[in-house]
């Protein structure tokens, strides 16, 4: 299956809202944001060997392309996106 790049703006919103995945509480160093988030230079410090759950490409094909096509997940993903950043 041929699957676009996820359009991550890098925000950062995802990696600053960690108390609203429990899925991510593993990540949070206790103020919701991740331990591995650099805030100074907005990114994540370990991009290249982030975890798992951090890869919206990955994460579809393990858990979600059974219940939705690339685009629509591509979708909601950035509706959350879009939430985020209002």
């Amino acid at each position: 299956m041929l699957m676009e790049t996820f359009p991550c703006s890098k925000c950062g919103k995802c990696c600053i809202n960690l108390h609203l995945a429990k899925e991510l509480s593993y990540l949070n160093r206790g103020d919701g944001i991740c331990v591995n988030f650099d805030i100074e230079a907005n990114l994540c410090r370990i991009y290249d060997n982030r975890p798992e759950i951090c890869r919206i490409g990955l994460q579809y094909e393990k858990n979600y392309s059974d219940q939705f096509t690339w685009d629509e997940f591509v979708q909601l993903n950035l509706s959350v996106c879009n939430e985020l950043n209002q």
